[in-house]
């Protein structure tokens, strides 16, 4: 299944936690391999949005806040491609798809 509808992809997760060097689970360094810095926030949005328009999402789990999804593939930079996981919540409350990380793809 393609995740679709209303996605939320905050800001914040972006600006605040991926792109940001941080003392452990820094994703900063991963994504900086691809070009993805501070700098340019808004080319790593459109790069998720892209994953996930053209790659099935897997559900994974569930809890009290919603339903869990796994979208894998790649993740197109602007200096190289990397291979990722990006992990989904259909939100309980509205329904809307809500970016919660991405990792390296082991």
């Amino acid at each position: 299944m393609r995740l679709n509808g209303k996605i939320v992809i905050p800001d914040a997760k972006l600006t605040q936690y991926l792109l940001v060097p941080r003392p452990e689970d820094d994703k900063s360094k991963f994504l900086a391999q691809a070009g993805f810095t501070i700098n340019n926030p808004n080319q790593l949005k459109q790069a998720i949005l892209d994953l996930i328009q053209n790659h099935d999402a897997i559900s994974d789990r569930q809890d009290r806040y919603g339903v869990y999804y796994l979208v894998e593939g790649p993740l197109i930079g602007p200096n190289t491609t990397l291979s990722v996981v990006t992990v989904w919540i259909e939100r309980a409350s509205d329904g809307f798809f809500q970016f919660v990380t991405l990792k390296p793809k082991r």
